[in-house]
């Protein structure tokens, strides 16, 4: 559910007008919607009321502060992999012991400044990262609270670029041999062992997936318990899908009404570590028609590109692209290509849609999630503005980049 909707044959974002905001703000612009962001948090923190939990953002889903501070003051936390992430839950005063930490490659200085932080918990992701985060936190005199990363060898079902839960995947530790893992890390004088982590993938439909890795992950627990390792913490990841399509995604509380069943009887806390679910569909990418032509095929050239929503060109990822005005149209099939001199560089490609007019703008849905945080600057392309509605008011929270500052920090060199 969301808050983009036609009145009057215009799209508004809740109660703006977006063609209002595209010439206020400029091209290519990402709006979201406060009320949708709202409401899909709300949905989790419903979902989960009668358990125990904590939910964790995933910080690279959309990192903006703005939405990150909308989530703390809804009572939600952070899931950080990198030490960038962790500074900008930092700058959002998401609370400390609400903060989980994952990826394959921490830093001796990423972890350094976690430990630093006194966030919840580090989710380990193999034994020599174990070892160091100890050898950290014995340097500073602390300790490590952690889980481990456990990899329970599931098949999402989703797209193989954001699969992470097949042992072939990098992340995490093999489900076999957890135990002995678990056992390393109990004979660390600085480690302290809370909890238990699993994440199979991201923008999954399919709730059985989900439900077979945590059912191999419970059983661990009783096999931890019997071998006197006791938990506190069982972070179940996160990975809902959304409707780019025709997809039916699991709603949160379809999500709980399958796991809880499976919990109850469990003296722990749940972690919950939604990005997509939350951000996706609170979010478009509006952009302008700058030219029309033919050659094989029809192409509409718009001004935002690949460097602006990477997802079709790296998955060949579905968006539904809407013009902002209704209009009597041919239909046509096309492709709607950026700017970027890349023949990867499209929106989509042979879609049969209404004809686009040049000059006319267009918005790109649910874009709000690995959208702007996956933008680069490739070709020298500043990158877009972001935009947040909230009722009949607008916001800018992140200006748009200016040629000048692409090249802030570099040195022209004089030899």
């Amino acid at each position: 559910m969301h808050y983009f909707n036609y009145k009057n044959d215009k799209l508004y974002a809740e109660e703006v007008s977006v063609e209002e905001l595209a010439e206020t703000y400029g091209t290519p612009l990402y709006i979201y919607s406060h009320r949708t962001l709202v409401r899909h948090f709300n949905a989790y923190k419903d979902a989960f009321a009668k358990f125990p939990h904590i939910i964790c953002f995933a910080l690279k889903a959309n990192p903006n502060l703005s939405i990150l501070n909308i989530f703390r003051q809804l009572g939600g936390g952070a899931d950080i992999v990198s030490g960038g992430e962790l500074f900008r839950a930092d700058k959002a005063h998401i609370p400390h012991e609400k903060i989980v930490y994952a990826g394959v490659g921490k830093t001796p200085k990423e972890i350094e400044y976690a430990l630093k932080k006194d966030i919840l918990m580090f989710n380990v992701e193999s034994d020599q990262e174990l070892e160091m985060i100890n050898k950290i936190a014995q340097k500073l005199n602390l300790k490590a609270r952690i889980a481990l990363r456990v990899n329970p060898d599931v098949d999402p079902m989703t797209h193989p670029y954001i699969s992470t839960g097949l042992k072939e995947n990098k992340f995490g530790i093999p489900i076999e041999s957890a135990l002995e893992h678990y056992q390393f890390a109990a004979t660390l004088k600085n480690i302290e062992i809370v909890g238990i982590h699993k994440h199979i993938g991201s923008q999954i439909t399919d709730l059985s997936p989900y439900v077979n890795a945590l059912e191999r992950l419970l059983l661990l627990i009783e096999k931890l318990k019997e071998n006197g390792i006791n938990l506190k913490y069982l972070d179940i990841g996160g990975g809902l899908g959304i409707q780019y399509n025709e997809e039916t995604p699991p709603t949160p509380a379809e999500l709980i009404n399958k796991i809880l069943p499976m919990c109850n009887n469990l003296d722990i806390t749940l972690i919950v570590e939604p990005g997509r679910s939350l951000v996706g569909n609170a979010g478009i990418l509006v952009s302008r028609v700058l030219y029309t032509k033919k050659g094989a095929q029809e192409f509409f050239i718009v001004d935002a590109g690949m460097n602006d929503l990477m997802r079709p060109s790296l998955y060949k990822a579905y968006h539904s692209i809407l013009p902002v005005a209704i209009k009597k149209r041919p239909l046509v099939i096309a492709d709607i290509v950026g700017p970027i001199c890349e023949s990867g560089d499209f929106l989509c490609k042979k879609r049969k849609m209404p004809a686009l007019f040049q000059g006319e703008l267009i918005a790109v849905m649910s874009a709000g999630a690995y959208g702007a945080s996956m933008s680069s600057n490739y070709n020298s392309r500043p990158m877009a503005a972001e935009i947040m509605v909230d009722g009949n008011k607008h916001y800018i929270v992140k200006e748009r980049q200016t040629w000048d500052s692409l090249i802030l920090g570099e040195n022209v060199l004089t030899l």
